[in-house]
């Protein structure tokens, strides 16, 4: 029975668990330990819309490699698949590693595996969120 709304099912409720972030690639070369923090504070001034707290006090930043050249790479993960901000999050974090001076390249990899949990955030965030 064609009811002219396309495929889609209303009555799935599940959100579709969005995409690993295909060919992102791990940069080769030395490491530029100078750039590491700058990189890092910059990644710490995003924050989880939900959770007041940066990604890397959740633990959503799986690794980061800054080289020499000013390639970045990160691999970083989301609380849940359904987050909302779960298409837009991997370029707010792509746009704060490019405003460091001095990277030339930010490579951000959206990953799923090993999946989130409470253990991955630091201290300083469980006291932060009452859960210590």
């Amino acid at each position: 029975m064609a009811s002219g709304y396309g495929d889609r099912d209303y009555f799935d409720f599940a959100p579709e668990m969005p995409a690993e972030t295909e060919g992102v690639e791990r940069p080769e070369g030395e490491d530029d330990a100078a750039l590491m923090e700058p990189v890092l504070d910059a990644l710490k001034t995003v924050r989880d819309p939900e959770i007041p707290v940066n990604l890397v006090d959740l633990g959503l930043i799986y690794e980061l490699l800054v080289k020499q050249g000013g390639i970045v790479y990160v691999e970083m993960t989301l609380t849940t698949p359904a987050c909302p901000v779960a298409q837009s999050m991997p370029g707010e974090v792509e746009a704060a590693i490019s405003a460091v001076p001095g990277v030339s390249e930010a490579r951000v990899k959206l990953v799923w595996s090993p999946p989130w949990d409470r253990d991955r955030m630091s201290e300083e965030a469980k006291l932060e969120l009452g859960l210590m």
